[in-house]
C-alpha cells in the first residue's frame, strides 16, 4: 500500500475517534457542571498539550513518529474505554481533558509522516487536501453515528466505547505497514522557532490564520451542540443528520480548493473569503431560536463550514509548501496553535456566557473570526516555494544560533 494511502486511511480512523467525541463533550460535561463552564475542561487538556509539545521533536528523534503515533493512539483508546465505563465526575473530567490533550499530539505525528512522503511542492495542495478529505469522511459519518447511538437518550458511554474501538484499526495499520520517516529533525528552542516564523511573512500569516481557524474549531463543535441540544432542546436524532449535512463542505470543497490554489488562484483570496463566510455565518447562529425553521438552521451551519473548509485547505497547503519533515520544530509550533486556541476559546466563551447570553457570544465570536482571519491573511504574498528552498527556515534558525 502506498505510504500516502496508508496515512490517509490512518487519518480516517484517527479523525473518527476525535469527531465521535468532540460534539458530545460539552453536553456530556453539562451533566456534571454548569453548561457554560464545560469548555474549561477542554482548556485543561490544552494546558497538558502545550506542556508536552515543546518536547515532541526530541521524542520524534528518539523514538520515531510512527512508533510515537502508535503509543499515543493506544493511550487514547484506553482513555476513551475508561470514559465508556461511566466514571465518577472527577475521573470523567480528567479523562475528557486527557482525550483533548492526546488528539493534537496524534495529528502532529501524522503531519511529520505525511511530509516525509513529499518530493515536490507542485502537488502539496492536492496531497494535503486529499489527506484532509480522508479525515473529513469520518467527520461526516460521526454525527450520523452519534445520532444513531444516542437517539433520544444520553447514552454517552456508548459513543465513547465506539470511539475507543475506532482506534483499533488505526493501531493495527501502523503496526503492519512500513512508512518512510524522512530525514531526522533539526532542533531549535521553541522561542527561537517562533521568532523565525514571525520573521517570515508567509509562515507568520499561515500560523496566525491557523490560530483563528482553531479558535473557530474550539467554539463551533462545543457550543453549537450545547446551544441547540441543551438550550433549544433539539434531540440528537435530529442533530445527527443536521450536523452531517453541515459538514459536507469539508469533503467536497477542500480538494477542489487545493487544486485551484496549486494551479490558478493561489491561497490569499480564498483565505479571506473563507474567514468572512465562517465569521458571518457563526454570528448568525445567535439568531436561531425554537421558532427557526430547520432548513434555515441547516443552511447557516452549512455556509459556516464552507468558509471553514476554504480556510483549512488554504492554511494547510500554504504552510506545508514552506516546510519539510526536518522542520519538526516549525511544524510543532504551527500545531501548537491548536491547543493554544483550545485554551483561549473556552475561557473566552465562559466569560461571555457568564456576563451575557448566547446571542452576544455568537455575534462577538463571529466578528472576531472574520476580522482576525482577514488581518492574518493580509501578510501572505508568496503562493508557492520550490522544494529545494524549503530548508530556509532551518537555515534561518541555524543562522540565529550562530549569531
Amino acid at each position: 500500500m502506498h505510504p500516502r494511502l496508508i496515512l490517509s486511511v490512518g487519518n480516517f480512523f484517527s479523525a473518527a475517534h476525535f469527531f465521535l467525541i468532540v460534539y458530545i463533550i460539552a453536553p456530556y460535561l453539562a451533566l456534571f457542571m454548569p453548561a457554560a463552564q464545560a469548555g474549561l475542561v477542554v482548556s485543561l487538556g490544552a494546558i497538558i498539550t502545550l506542556s508536552v509539545f515543546p518536547f515532541m521533536p526530541r521524542l520524534v528523534c528518539k523514538f520515531g513518529a510512527k512508533r510515537l503515533v502508535i503509543i499515543l493512539a493506544f493511550l487514547q483508546s484506553v482513555n476513551l474505554f475508561l470514559l465508556a465505563g461511566a466514571p465518577m465526575m472527577v475521573l470523567a473530567i480528567a479523562c475528557i481533558a486527557l482525550s483533548c490533550a492526546l488528539s493534537p499530539l496524534i495529528a502532529y505525528q501524522l503531519d511529520l509522516l505525511l511530509e516525509a512522503t513529499m518530493r515536490g511542492e507542485s502537488t502539496t495542495g492536492r496531497v494535503r487536501t486529499a489527506f484532509l478529505t480522508a479525515g473529513n469522511l469520518a467527520l461526516i459519518m460521526a454525527p450520523i453515528a452519534i445520532g444513531f447511538l444516542l437517539d433520544d437518550s444520553e447514552r454517552y458511554s456508548l459513543v465513547f466505547l465506539v470511539a475507543s474501538l475506532s482506534l483499533a484499526p488505526f493501531i493495527a495499520l501502523f503496526l503492519i505497514e512500513p512508512l518512510p520517516e524522512g530525514q531526522p529533525p533539526v532542533f531549535s528552542a521553541v522561542g527561537m522557532t517562533c521568532a523565525c516564523i514571525w520573521k517570515d511573512a508567509d509562515l507568520r500569516a499561515a500560523a496566525l490564520g491557523n490560530a483563528v481557524l482553531q479558535f473557530f474549531y474550539h467554539l463551533a463543535p462545543l457550543y453549537i451542540p450545547l446551544y441547540l441540544h441543551t438550550v433549544l432542546g433539539m434531540p440528537w436524532e435530529q442533530l445527527g443528520w443536521i450536523f452531517a449535512i453541515m459538514l459536507l463542505p469539508f469533503v467536497f470543497v477542500e480538494y477542489p480548493a487545493g487544486w485551484l490554489a496549486d494551479r490558478y488562484l493561489g491561497d490569499k483570496g480564498m483565505l479571506i473569503a473563507g474567514f468572512l463566510i465562517a465569521g458571518v455565518a457563526f454570528a448568525a447562529i445567535g439568531f436561531v431560536d425554537t421558532t427557526t425553521p430547520v432548513e434555515i438552521i441547516v443552511a447557516i451551519l452549512f455556509i459556516s463550514r464552507i468558509g471553514a473548509a476554504l480556510v483549512e485547505s488554504m492554511v494547510e497547503s500554504h504552510f506545508f509548501r514552506r516546510v519539510s519533515e526536518r522542520d519538526a520544530n516549525t511544524i510543532s509550533v504551527f500545531r501548537m496553535t491548536r491547543p493554544l486556541s483550545a485554551l483561549i476559546a473556552p475561557v473566552f466563551a465562559s466569560i461571555i456566557l457568564f456576563a451575557g447570553n448566547y446571542l452576544i457570544f455568537f455575534l462577538i465570536a463571529g466578528a472576531l473570526i472574520a476580522a482576525l482571519g482577514v488581518i492574518a491573511t493580509i501578510g501572505i504574498h508568496q503562493v508557492a516555494i520550490p522544494r529545494a528552498q524549503k530548508t530556509s527556515i532551518i537555515s534561518l534558525e541555524a543562522g540565529t544560533v550562530g549569531s
